[in-house]
């Protein structure tokens, strides 16, 4: 059963949700199924991320540790991505609340 569920899961949220990539996706479990294992095919309990992502924000960068908030980590990293600047004059856009 958990190859069907983590093939729909990539198939509705085919992309990481931090970095963007298509590329080496796993289907993270939010809440670990050997302390939830009531949570294991539950689709909602999902979250996609490629495999560099998956160690940093899902279990913060060691196997043995988990992230309970990995959905707010992963929002937050990928607006900032979206925002990042690249020169000088990045920082200085109608947006910016930092004026020289």
């Amino acid at each position: 059963r958990w190859n069907a569920v983590r093939k729909a899961h990539l198939k509705t949220q085919p992309l990481c949700l931090a970095c963007g990539t298509h590329r080496n996706l796993e289907a993270h479990h939010v809440q670990p199924f050997h302390l939830y294992p009531e949570r294991e095919l539950d689709p909602g309990n999902l979250i996609t991320l490629c495999q560099p992502c998956h160690l940093l924000w899902g279990h913060l960068g060691d196997w043995k540790a988990w992230n309970p908030v990995v959905f707010l980590d992963v929002a937050l990293y990928a607006s900032k991505r979206k925002l990042r600047p690249y020169d000088r004059e990045d920082t200085l856009g109608a947006g910016c609340i930092f004026r020289p």
